[in-house]
């Protein structure tokens, strides 16, 4: 099983449709049964698309229509037409730079049998800059989620609290990858990576037999400027247990294809 996620940063960018296209060509040619993106955005004013034109959406909330420049809408359209179909489910979940629905995504190669979504953040204020939800999905029998984190040391959502409501959510539920931005430094002590390590998660980026340097950004970016000299892993791929991985790679890093977002992507083999 190949598994990709990123922080898609989407509309946001310049030269969005060269981007998109970028990103699509490579999921073409890498063809990952999962993919988790983070900040999946569409404009406010944009017009509405017909739940009847969504090849392979499942529908999850209605209160937020997907519109037409909707980036997960955009890239599972594409993939479709050159004959890479995956079920796909989007989730906004607030306001972006005052004019985006942003949200989360999950597309998948398997029949999508499942899905979930809970607020982590103490705010539930779609206006709110700081609100999070995480997205699930279940096929396979094991679930698979798009995760997008705070920061440690933010005085009104800190990560400890927002980890402490998704830990408790998913302690039972089988197996589950957690996929995306975790705004915390794996090489930071005594923070958010520890704490997840510390709560029985394991790093496939650790697990896996091939890696690579795991930096997934390498510039000053919103919520990091203090640190734009510094090269990061701040996204990942984990799983609440154990796993056989072959290969954590990052993608979409100018060396494994293109750069399309301020973010790096990761990408693991697993064994399965």
């Amino acid at each position: 099983m190949k598994l990709l996620t990123l922080n898609s940063h989407s509309l946001i960018e310049d030269e969005y449709q060269k981007k998109l296209d970028m990103f699509v060509d490579a999921v073409i040619r890498e063809q990952p049964d999962i993919i988790a993106l983070q900040e999946v955005n569409q404009s406010k004013n944009a017009g509405i698309v017909p739940v009847t034109e969504l090849d392979g959406m499942t529908v999850i909330q209605r209160s937020v229509p997907v519109r037409a420049d909707n980036h997960a809408a955009n890239a599972a359209k594409l993939l479709g037409i050159n004959g890479l179909h995956y079920n796909w489910v989007w989730l906004p979940i607030k306001t972006g730079y005052g004019k985006y629905d942003e949200g989360a995504a999950l597309l998948s190669l398997f029949p999508i049998e499942d899905t979930d979504n809970f607020l982590s953040s103490a705010s539930d204020d779609y206006d709110n800059w700081k609100t999070r939800r995480i997205l699930g999905i279940k096929t396979k029998d094991e679930w698979f989620y798009s995760v997008h984190m705070g920061w440690w040391k933010d005085e009104d959502e800190p990560f400890s609290e927002q980890w402490k409501r998704i830990n408790a959510h998913l302690s039972d539920i089988g197996p589950v990858w957690l996929m995306g931005d975790f705004n915390c430094r794996a090489d930071m002590k005594n923070e958010g990576y520890d704490l997840i390590c510390a709560s029985g998660w394991h790093d496939t980026y650790t697990m896996a037999l091939q890696k690579d340097s795991g930096v997934t950004v390498e510039k000053a970016i919103d919520g990091w400027k203090e640190w734009e000299s510094e090269k990061m892993r701040i996204d990942y791929i984990w799983k609440n247990s154990e796993a056989a991985i072959k290969r954590s790679k990052v993608v979409f890093n100018g060396k494994y294809y293109g750069a399309v977002s301020d973010h790096y992507g990761v990408m693991v083999d697993t064994e399965q």
